[in-house]
Order: structure tokens, then sequence, then C-alpha cells
């Protein structure tokens, strides 16, 4: 049976393609576009696609003609709205919503973006944050702690008073040329003599009820006792001499000097802390210096020291200049060591300031340059050096007391302390009680 429309036949389709044959592919054949879908075509005499439309051309007219692609779509214009290829709109396979499920981003690109979890997002924010400092705190102790110098062994120190309440921590600064080469010893004004000794001893007690600063001029007269060579662990008796503090610190270091504040006053040293000229000078450079005000200006060539009055910020040769000068004052040492006092604490205000703890290119600076020149004794933990620290910032915002050892005259050149009044002090501080004597 002929299954092509009426006047059709087989042979007069024309030239064929296709596997066996020798006919050449048509080119609307391999371009053909898409064409427009409709319902499949029942089985039976075609003469159009519904059946209805008008018959078939004649034998011999040629292929029945193909539609238009005038508007690109496959259709010509006016054509009707029937007709979509589903590019235009991505719906190839009519799912709902212009994308089926092979469409790019898939079935769900359709529905509305959920809203952000900003709970969600803070909580994890937050987790985050608190993880970055956890980790930065304790790496940063470490760092710390392991710069520390733990040089000075106080159990070597004999005949100890008992402790009392609070803690007491002797600081002292030495004139060390430890690390400094000549232009720099030429610079700061420190000389070149071999050795080491004290230019300021203070005692700082920490209590509960107002911390002290008791500064012990070097020049105070004090009895040697009996004393454990740190180096050879000999004892050597008393033999009653009387000398200088300083001297003490320059015959036998640390370990002497701790045992002779302890038996000129009674007053139990539970750590100590040393930091020398070079070290001294490299924190106030790195916290960007100190702003102090000069009551009155002063020079001296023996320090370097060149001031006017008023405020001013010192960096580190200045600072080291302005704490060691004593030969600019008809006081001398006394007057020395109220500088001292008058500097450090604004050197702990500034140390203190956000704009140092908060910045981590001044604060790890800072605690670096301060760490590597400090020497401390065996027992001496990074909190101890914290709440020294954090004491000496509240004596210079007025929350404590600030004082001289004090004085009742002098004998030989040397200062003579007031035993009475060191006897009243050393109660009140083993006690914690607020400290009611005054020094010079």
């Amino acid at each position: 049976m002929n299954d092509w429309p009426e006047g059709w036949s087989d042979d007069n389709r024309g030239p064929r393609y296709g596997r066996g044959s020798a006919g050449a592919r048509p080119e609307s054949a391999r371009v053909m576009r898409q064409v427009r879908r409709g319902p499949a075509v029942p089985p039976g005499p075609r003469s159009g696609y519904d059946g209805s439309g008008p018959a078939a051309p004649p034998h011999g007219a040629g292929v029945p003609q193909q539609p238009s692609y005038v508007d690109g779509r496959g259709h010509e214009p006016g054509a009707g709205d029937g007709y979509d290829s589903g590019y235009n709109t991505g719906q190839v396979y009519g799912a709902p919503g212009g994308r089926g499920p092979g469409a790019p981003g898939g079935a769900s690109a359709g529905r509305p973006r959920p809203a952000p979890n900003w709970r969600r997002r803070i909580k994890w924010t937050a987790i985050t944050v608190a993880g970055v400092l956890v980790v930065t705190s304790v790496a940063t102790y470490f760092w710390a702690d392991s710069k520390l110098r733990r040089e000075v062994d106080l159990s070597k120190v004999i005949d100890r008073p008992e402790g009392g309440d609070g803690t007491n921590y002797l600081i002292v600064g030495s004139d060390s040329r430890e690390g400094m080469s000549k232009e720099d010893e030429k610079k700061l004004h420190t000389g070149g003599a071999e050795g080491k000794r004290t230019d300021s001893m203070m005692i700082l007690h920490v209590g509960d009820n107002g911390d002290t600063l008791i500064s012990l001029p070097r020049d105070s007269d004090v009895v040697v006792p009996s004393y454990q060579g740190s180096t050879s662990g000999k004892v050597f008796p008393a033999q009653g001499r009387h000398t200088k503090l300083n001297a003490t610190y320059a015959e036998d270091g640390p370990t002497l000097l701790v045992r002779t504040i302890e038996a000129n006053t009674g007053l139990r040293i539970d750590h100590y802390v040393e930091i020398g000229f070079q070290g001294f000078a490299s924190i106030v450079d790195a916290v960007g210096g100190v702003e102090i005000d000069i009551d009155k200006g002063f020079k001296d060539k023996w320090s370097g020291a060149d001031f006017e009055a008023g405020k001013q910020t010192l960096n580190g040769q200045e600072a080291l200049a302005f704490v060691r000068t004593r030969h600019a004052f008809a006081a001398s040492d006394l007057q020395r060591t109220k500088n001292q006092q008058k500097f450090l604490a604004a050197l702990a205000h500034q140390v203190a300031t956000p704009s140092t703890i908060l910045n981590p290119f001044k604060f790890y600076p800072t605690m670096g340059a301060g760490l590597d020149s400090l020497i401390v004794d065996k027992d001496m933990s990074l909190w101890d050096l914290a709440s020294m620290f954090w004491a000496m910032k509240g004596v210079s915002g007025g929350d404590g007391t600030s004082m001289n050892m004090p004085i009742s005259g002098s004998a030989g050149g040397n200062l003579v302390w007031d035993k009475a009044k060191v006897k009243t002090l050393v109660d009140e501080l083993n006690n914690d009680e607020k400290v009611t004597v005054s020094g010079n």
C-alpha cells in the first residue's frame, strides 16, 4: 500500500538521502530550525495535518511549502500565539515558572531566595571573634612568658623576715650597659664603667587598702648584714659595716641588695624587678615618647639633661637623662627619686592608654622592649608583673601613695633613715593598712 498522499508515489518523491541512498542531503534537512509542535497525525489518508485542510499538491508539484523564518521563531509574523519554541522563555519542557528540570539553575531558581538568618550569622561571627581572641591571648601569654629573664634566686637570701599582707616588689634601675655600643654610651651619656650599680631603688607595696610606692635614695646609710654569696655560696658574717645602699648591689648583686633592705627595715621582699639603661630608653621609644610636665627647667652635663619648664614629650634618650639627673638639684638624690617616681607614673599611664593596648603595632613592640630588658626573680609570673604594672598606674592616678623613705639627717655624706618612722611605715605595710607616715 502506498502511504503517501494521493497523487504521490515512491518514485516521484525527488532525490532521497539517507543510508543506501546516493542522493545528497537537502540543505533544509541540515539547517532546519525548530518547527511548531502539534498533535500526532492519525493513521489513514492525510490531506492535511488535521484531515480537514486542503489536499496535498498534485503529482509533480514538488515539496510542500515549508514555514518561513522571518521573525527567527520558526513561523511568520502574525501566525498566531500558539507557537513557542521554548527557547524564548526558557520553558523548553513546559515546566511552570519558566524553567524545566534541565534548565540552568534548577527548578528552585524560580522561587524567591529566602531571607538571610541574621541571628545565626551574628552567633557564628561572635563565636569566630571569641575564638580568635582566645587563640591570640594564649599565644601572647606564652610568647611574653618565654621572654622573661628569671635570673634572680631569692632563695639564696638568708635570715629573712616573716611576710605580711599584700605583695612587696623591689624595683631597681641599674646602670647596666648590657647590649650597648660605644656610640650608644656616648649618646645616652652613660659612660663606659665596668660592672653594674643602681641609679634608683623603689619598694612598691600592692595591697587591698591602697598601693604605696617608696623610693630608697641610693646614698642611704645602711648596715651590711651577714649574707650568702650569690656565686660562691659562702656565708659572710656581719661586721657592723656601714655603706651606701647602692654599694651593696655593686658588691654582690641583687641578693645582697634584697638581704640588706630586709635586714634594715624588717620588710620582706616578695619579688625583684630590674631594668637597665638601654631597656628603659627602648620602652620609652616603643611607646612613642612620654609626656611630662616639668616644673622648673634644668641642665646637667653629667646626664646630658637640658630641659625647659612646661609640658613636653620625652624620647628614650631624654627620659633617661631626666631620671638620672641629680647634680642639678640642691636636694641631689632626694629630688632625683621624686623625678623618677613622677616619670614612671607618666610612663605607666602612657602604656595603659587604649591607643597603645589596642594597637598591635605599638603594643607588641612596647611589651617586647620591656620584657627583653627586664631581669626578675625566678618566682615571678606574668600575673605578678601585670599586678605590679597596674599598681604603679594606680599610684600615678592618685589611687595610692608615693613617697621617699623617711630621712632624719645625714652622716658622712650618707642619708640616715628615721628609724621610728620607718618602723611605723613597715608595720602599716605588713598589716596592709593605709600609710600615715610621710617621707621627705
